[in-house]
């Protein structure tokens, strides 16, 4: 009766061991996914202003906004005439400037925003060949955007990248010893039927069928528990920062991190149990 209640508490802290750690993993996935997706809408909102003269015609002005619309990575421009200019910072100003000083010194402008996920990782030559090309057409003066702004974001978001990598294939290394441990205990709980069978002559194959089945039930659950718990734990931190992360449109990701959490527990419990029964055997 003891090692049955003994074996009922390794099968119990193998599972609760791999959920934990997945659990981890999901998390991580999850921030990694949302850092992605905010990372890339701040990149779309940043502006680049395409001067024109000041004596362009509006057909002109069109004539190049519609040159622009036709380069692969440009999801979007606004063409802002000199006297929309002026009505726009006269109600940013809250008075009317033009007629404060009798002209009108603001020049027209297209407003380009690019499509990140068309560009590739390269992107920075791309947007230099852009400003390049922009800046050599008629009636174009130059191209100005916030270039520490984009850099800074790029770097930003490449190191936090990494930095979750790191943890993460650290993470996967500290769950594989984890669950090597528990499955070992597991083993050592059945010492005595391995015996037995390798006695009747059992091969190892036939001996680590059903710890490998087992195995493959404790990843699935591990995986599940962990699915469910950081689904939990994404409602909890949505609701208690007001942060809007249960959108339509984050559910298709959110499945993809469940699935891939049990896929993930299922296949590092089969190697583990695999590796440990396995050394086990031929040590006995």
């Amino acid at each position: 009766m003891k090692n049955k209640v003994n074996l009922w508490g390794t099968h119990t802290a193998t599972v609760l061991g791999i959920t934990l750690v997945l659990l981890m993993l999901g998390l991580l996935l999850t921030l990694e996914y949302h850092s992605y997706r905010l990372t890339h809408d701040a990149q779309e909102k940043i502006t680049y202003k395409v001067d024109l003269s000041p004596d362009v015609s509006d057909s002109l002005a069109l004539a190049i906004k519609a040159k622009v619309e036709k380069m692969t990575y440009v999801k979007h421009v606004d063409y802002i005439s000199s006297d929309k200019a002026a009505e726009i910072f006269s109600e940013d100003l809250g008075e009317d400037f033009v007629g404060f000083i009798g002209y009108n010194p603001l020049y027209p402008s297209l407003m380009v925003n690019f499509n990140v996920a068309l560009l590739p990782d390269n992107s920075t030559q791309v947007l230099d060949r852009f400003c390049s090309e922009v800046g050599a057409m008629e009636g174009v003066t130059g191209v100005a955007f916030q270039e520490n702004v984009v850099s800074e974001l790029r770097e930003v978001f490449y190191k936090l990248t990494w930095f979750l990598i790191i943890f993460v294939v650290l993470l996967l290394i500290i769950t594989v010893v984890l669950i090597a441990s528990l499955i070992r205990i597991a083993i050592y709980g059945q010492r005595e039927t391995i015996r037995t069978m390798r006695l009747v002559g059992a091969d190892t194959a036939f001996i680590s069928r059903p710890f490998l089945w087992r195995s493959v039930l404790y990843g699935f659950l591990g995986g599940l528990l962990a699915s469910v718990l950081t689904l939990i734990a994404i409602w909890v931190f949505s609701n208690q920062f007001g942060i809007d992360l249960l959108a339509t449109e984050h559910w298709m990701w959110y499945g993809a991190i469940g699935a891939a959490l049990i896929v993930v527990g299922i296949a590092i419990a089969w190697l583990s149990t695999a590796f440990t029964v396995r050394q086990y055997i031929n040590r006995n």
